[in-house]
């Protein structure tokens, strides 16, 4: 038996080769957004605290590094352990006690922020680019959080590559 609607249908010729789009799904890329997934209890560090406090926080908290804050909980640095391996070697070459050093003399003071609402995967882009392990977010000049790798990698686990 001969299927004339498919001789019909296949003589006429094809006008396009686009067919129904659909409406964007709640959730996909362009909505995931940095804040959604940016750590907000976060340890913070304090510009007269000894390197070697620091040191002892970063070890119990299991953390590489963190911001650091004035009263105000504005952002005015960051530290992290290459910082405080630095001061290890430099007050054994000097014979300087590390309690001795303070954060707010050798952390990082030109700190590159991310923005809440930007895409993960533009903070991804970033973060390759840049080959930091960490951005703090800032909301009107205080400090409300901190994305890390980490929290990029966490982010897509849990979309499992469905919207992107």
């Amino acid at each position: 038996m001969i299927n004339l609607d498919y001789y019909t249908t296949s003589s006429m010729g094809i006008k396009s080769f686009i067919g129904r789009r659909s409406k964007k799904a709640k959730g996909t890329s362009e909505q995931i957004i940095v804040s959604d997934y940016m750590t907000r209890n976060l340890i913070v560090f304090k510009p007269q605290q000894s390197v070697l406090a620091v040191m002892n926080q970063l070890i119990k908290n299991r953390i590489s590094g963190g911001p650091v804050v004035n009263k105000n909980n504005e952002l005015i640095g960051m530290i992290s352990e290459g910082d405080c391996m630095k001061q290890i070697t430099e007050s054994r070459y000097y014979n300087q006690p590390l309690g001795n050093i303070n954060v707010e003399d050798h952390m990082i003071k030109d700190v590159e922020t991310i923005d809440g609402d930007m895409n993960i995967f533009d903070a991804a882009e970033k973060f390759i680019s840049s080959k930091r392990r960490r951005f703090p977010i800032v909301k009107e000049g205080k400090l409300v959080g901190q994305i890390s790798q980490k929290d990029i990698l966490k982010a897509a686990l849990k979309l499992k590559g469905h919207t992107w």
